[in-house]
């Protein structure tokens, strides 16, 4: 009789820890509720870039082979390797003693056929006049006319020989057609040139500078539009980088790369600290477009759930209120919300996976939340 009276109250107390441990296994219920990361939903300007950021290629402004024009013995060179030169800066100088000696003797040869042709202009004035007279024949008037006029062409030719023989006297003397950097020198003084195939020197100019990158041809009628608005910000940067060079868009190609179905563009950049260098791979940051007054939140905020995106908000009670959201895009960490937030509400951050609705919660702060055990 005793154990039969016994089994039913062992069922009884069984019951009651069964439904105390349920009770108590409830997310959040009672203590201090579920700890968690906050941040505020906040308005700002978010810019329009290309994403994933493309890849860019950096390229001189403009770039140059010095090649003598005259060929003949190097006597000096006027750089070092790698130094930076100014417009009309002198190179090199190629030995000058051959090309003055064939200058001086132009010159020589132009004087001796002016007083030729001098003296042909006497003789034929005399002959006009004998001619006039007909004391001569026409073959003697004809004869002293043709040699006057030889000797205006020898004159004229002798002429054109100083020109040449000066233009090549200049050619010795090999000057920076541009602002830029020099690279590394093919020829030293005492070396024999041959003009024009000997390559001397590659001068790039760096100040501005050239980043060319493609991106897929579909934001193509984007750019096109934003470009005849205002000019697009480009910016380019790379490993260990601190401040990020910054540019602008100036060029599209004329045709879509049919094999990648990208578009190539280039932007300029001042580049006046020698920042970007020819030959450099750099992640580009195209803005396209700014979105004004955006409503945003950190994008860690934001969940995926079976009914679509969502996040939990901190309500006055400190109760935990799931709430669906659509998204726009992100940058830097944030995520553009348009539509379920409001600006100043409370989004949890992190400790999502401790909550439900009416969940209630204990907002830590990141150093609490990382020093906790």
């Amino acid at each position: 009789m005793k154990n039969s009276t016994l089994i039913p109250v062992l069922a009884v107390v069984a019951a009651m820890l069964v439904n105390g441990c349920s009770g108590g296994a409830k997310k959040g219920a009672g203590g201090a509720g579920a700890p968690v990361l906050v941040a505020q939903v906040v308005e700002t300007n978010v810019p329009v870039l290309i994403n994933p950021p493309p890849v860019g290629h950096v390229m001189p402004y403009s770039t140059v082979t010095i090649r003598p024009q005259i060929g003949g013995v190097i006597s000096q060179v006027h750089f070092q390797e790698g130094q930076e030169v100014k417009k009309d800066d002198l190179l090199f100088t190629i030995d000058p003693r051959p090309m003055q000696a064939a200058l001086d003797a132009a010159r020589a040869a132009l004087a001796r056929d002016q007083a030729q042709l001098e003296n042909a202009r006497i003789q034929f004035g005399r002959e006009q006049k004998l001619f006039d007279q007909k004391l001569v024949s026409r073959d003697e008037f004809d004869t002293s006319k043709a040699g006057l006029d030889a000797l205006i062409g020898t004159v004229a030719a002798d002429q054109a020989a100083i020109t040449n023989a000066d233009l090549n006297l200049e050619f010795t003397g090999i000057r920076a057609p541009f602002d830029g950097r020099t690279g590394s020198l093919q020829f030293h003084e005492g070396n024999v040139v041959k003009a024009p195939d000997d390559t001397l020197l590659t001068i790039n100019q760096i100040h501005p500078i050239y980043v060319a990158f493609a991106v897929p041809e579909q934001y193509l009628p984007e750019i096109k539009r934003e470009m005849r608005q205002k000019t697009l910000k480009v910016m380019a940067t790379f490993q260990n980088m601190d401040t990020p060079p910054q540019g602008e868009l100036t060029f599209i190609d004329n045709t879509v790369d049919t094999t990648t179905a990208t578009i190539q563009l280039k932007a300029t950049f001042s580049n006046e600290d020698g920042t970007l260098w020819p030959g450099q791979f750099v992640q580009v940051v195209l803005t396209l477009s700014d979105l004004t007054n955006a409503i945003v939140v950190p994008s860690q905020a934001v969940q995926t759930g079976q009914n679509g995106q969502f996040v939990y908000i901190v309500k006055p009670d400190q109760t935990a209120e799931e709430r669906p959201v659509t998204t726009g895009i992100t940058y830097q960490g944030e995520t553009v919300v348009q539509s379920g937030l409001k600006v100043g509400e409370t989004v949890v951050t992190d400790g999502q996976l401790r909550l439900e609705p009416g969940t209630k919660v204990n907002i830590k702060s990141a150093l609490s939340s990382t020093n906790a055990p």
